[in-house]
């Protein structure tokens, strides 16, 4: 194969001494696209096994189409309402692909094949025979007392998407709210995404986010699980309504100007056999790897063979499917540091040769080049994210440049970092210089999703910020004329990490439903241990629509900072300036895209007059305090007062209030 130079190695002369190992990520990825597009036409072609698999109307022979690939079955049986649940009279025929196929006739079948009755299918394996759901099948259905799903004939009327012109690519940066349809209410039960449309959307758009991060949407047997052990991937979960309800859910989010991605789970799959992939045929390496291979020993789940042309299909129509039939603007894929090695990431990676000589699962890796060459190849401007810490180079560079071809990377070392900062150390033993550093470790080629907590820091077993910070004095000290110190350092603090990591942390920044306004308590999903209890597995918005509480405080900040961030655009720029590190008073001065932002951290000391170095001479005015009484601080500090320079040996300087625990943004007049 010619060698196709490759920018990423001229971007990053780091990786020099791992050019052959590059070229040959490059090379493989060439091979298998260019292996698809002899077999199929293109890789757009090859992504429609929606389309030909599973149940799809045949307009030509005026009937139904069921196919399913099942190579190593004896025989498979169509059953279901249609045929009163006969077990064994629709056979289905199979080729020499592995590929068993049924027609049904539209005279025949049109008063008993209906839309929403239910279906399986009856396999035949070595291990005997076993009712299943069909792998593309679009709507599954949980019963009520068993758990178990049946799948149904999913026949509705053509959506209608007129008038959804939306465009990600006027957002420009992104503002992403991660959320949970199910857990999205304040009942104690499920949330649907009807409610979802009509009360969170509007909250969304208020709070100034403009991208929606869905979490949980692909069918899972289990909800505790969060979503991660997919059962069903072509099917939209029913717990919380119709494949059209989740439409009509896109399109008013469009309409409101907001973004849609989609968290796909393509690194794992449950290990269910009455629903899901595992041993469809009877095999344990039809979908997925045999053996031990097969197996993620940290996830109790099952992963799949990259390296097989029916799985690539399967995978990648089914982001086709959901960027084609449901408009979903993206995709934030789980688990990507977990499908690129064999130890899926628990390794530490501490040399270059790790990352590509040592445990590396290639086919993944191409699996995830062909991935973001198709949905960036069906919409220039769809957005893709990965969850990754295992640090791949190229990982964000586009494929035909020698990357991986992801737009953002996840920032999960911040978190972690401020979780581990208030739980080891006390604030006055805060290492700024560790604080500024860790929130500016990335490659300027490397875009990054900041956030300060996600839903796994909300999850039981771990906390949130607001619990880590003020735990069960939330309970009782929320009350605005309540003094509370606990409450008032944790609130001071809340704002300050928010703004610092938006600040410097990236490209784009997110957080999770509710943790905008320090929601309190954990999230956990009803199970055995909590007698199935939906307590924990909700939104308590009463909180924040109360103006008696402080949650209304923090909830105006996170308004407040968002719209300063995004209206001068502050994450479009690379890296901040450093201005001023001031160890003894805990105090961070930097400048990013013209504004300058003033981190006092310290618990006690507040200095007047205090003097920091500007690029630019000539009046400054404050556009954002946290301080502010407006935010729940103790407003110190006038924000109507302009602060003027001072020439000091030729350099500019401001002298200001500088109190603690407070964080200030700062405008030059022109």
């Amino acid at each position: 194969m010619s060698q196709h130079k490759l920018r990423l190695l001229e971007v990053d002369p780091w990786l020099e001494p791992s050019a052959r190992d590059v070229q040959e990520r490059y090379n493989r990825f060439r091979s298998k696209l260019n292996e698809i597009q002899r077999d199929f036409g293109s890789i757009m072609s090859f992504a429609e096994g929606y389309k030909y698999f599973g149940i799809n109307y045949d307009k030509k022979r005026k009937g139904w189409t069921y196919r399913e690939w099942a190579p190593q079955a004896n025989a498979l049986y169509l059953v279901g309402d249609f045929n009163g649940w006969q077990e064994f009279s629709h056979p289905l025929t199979m080729d020499e692909f592995g590929v068993w196929e049924i027609f049904l006739d539209e005279k025949q079948y049109k008063d008993t094949f209906l839309h929403g009755s239910k279906i399986k299918v009856l396999v035949d394996t070595q291990k005997g025979l076993q009712y299943r759901i069909p792998a593309y099948i679009t709507r599954a259905l949980q019963d009520e007392d068993t758990k178990n799903f049946t799948g149904q004939v999913w026949l509705p009327p053509k959506f209608r998407w007129v008038g959804d012109s939306f465009n990600a690519s006027e957002l420009g940066e992104l503002y992403i709210y991660e959320c949970h349809i199910g857990m999205a209410q304040e009942k104690e039960g499920l949330g649907t995404y009807t409610e979802f449309t009509e009360n969170i959307l509007p909250r969304i758009k208020k709070a100034g986010y403009n991208t929606i991060q869905m979490m949980a949407i692909q069918e899972h047997p289990y909800y505790g699980s969060f979503g991660y052990h997919v059962s069903n991937f072509y099917a939209p979960s029913s717990r919380f309504g119709t494949p059209e309800e989740l439409k009509t859910l896109i399109k008013s989010a469009h309409s409101m100007g907001i973004a849609v991605i989609l968290d796909v789970v393509h690194s794992h799959t449950v290990k269910n056999t009455v629903e899901g992939l595992n041993e469809f045929d009877g095999s344990d390496a039809q979908y997925f790897h045999p053996g031990l291979r097969g197996e993620h020993p940290q996830w109790d789940s099952k992963l799949f063979d990259y390296g097989k042309t029916e799985v690539l299909r399967f995978l990648l129509s089914n982001l086709r499917y959901w960027q084609k039939e449901f408009h979903f603007d993206g995709f934030r894929f789980d688990g990507v540091g977990s499908m690129m090695y064999y130890h899926h990431g628990m390794e530490t990676i501490d040399s270059q040769d790790k990352y590509f000589r040592q445990g590396v699962e290639w086919d993944a890796i191409t699996y995830l080049q062909l991935a973001n060459t198709l949905i960036h190849g069906m919409s220039p401007l769809a957005i893709t994210i990965a969850e990754d810490v295992t640090g791949m180079p190229g990982l964000t560079f586009p494929v035909e440049e020698g990357g991986l071809g992801f737009d953002y990377r996840l920032g999960m070392g911040i978190p972690d970092f401020w979780i581990r900062l208030l739980k080891e150390y006390r604030d006055e033993d805060w290492n700024i210089h560790e604080v500024w550093h860790v929130l500016n470790d990335r490659l300027p080629h490397v875009k990054t999703v900041a956030y300060a907590e996600s839903h796994d820091q909300a999850l039981v077993g771990d906390k949130t910020l607001a619990f880590w910070l003020m735990d069960k004095e939330m309970y009782f000290h929320m009350q605005k004329d309540d003094p509370d110190l606990v409450i008032g350092r944790g609130m001071a603090l809340h704002k300050m990490i928010r703004l610092f990591t938006i600040a410097l942390g990236g490209q784009a920044y997110m957080t999770f439903m509710g943790n905008e306004f320090g929601h309190p308590e954990w999230i956990d999903f009803p199970r055995e241990g909590n007698n199935w209890s939906y307590k924990y597995a909700r939104r308590q918005w009463s909180l924040v629509d109360d103006p008696n509480l402080k949650y209304h405080y923090l909830a105006a900040f996170d308004r407040e900072m968002i719209r300063v961030i995004q209206e001068h655009q502050v994450m479009t720029s690379l890296f901040a300036n450093q201005l001023n590190m001031d160890e003894v008073n805990k105090t961070i001065v930097f400048e990013r895209k013209n504004l300058i932002f003033v981190f006092n951290f310290h618990p006690a000391n507040s200095i007047p007059d205090y003097v920091i170095p500007v690029p630019q001479p000539g009046e400054y005015r404050i556009i954002l305090n946290s301080d502010d009484i407006a935010f729940g601080g103790h407003g110190r500090i006038d924000n109507a007062i302009p602060c003027f320079t001072k020439d000091i040996d030729g350099k500019n300087y401001l002298s200001l209030y500088n109190t603690n625990r407070t964080a200030l943004v700062l405008e030059r007049e022109e």
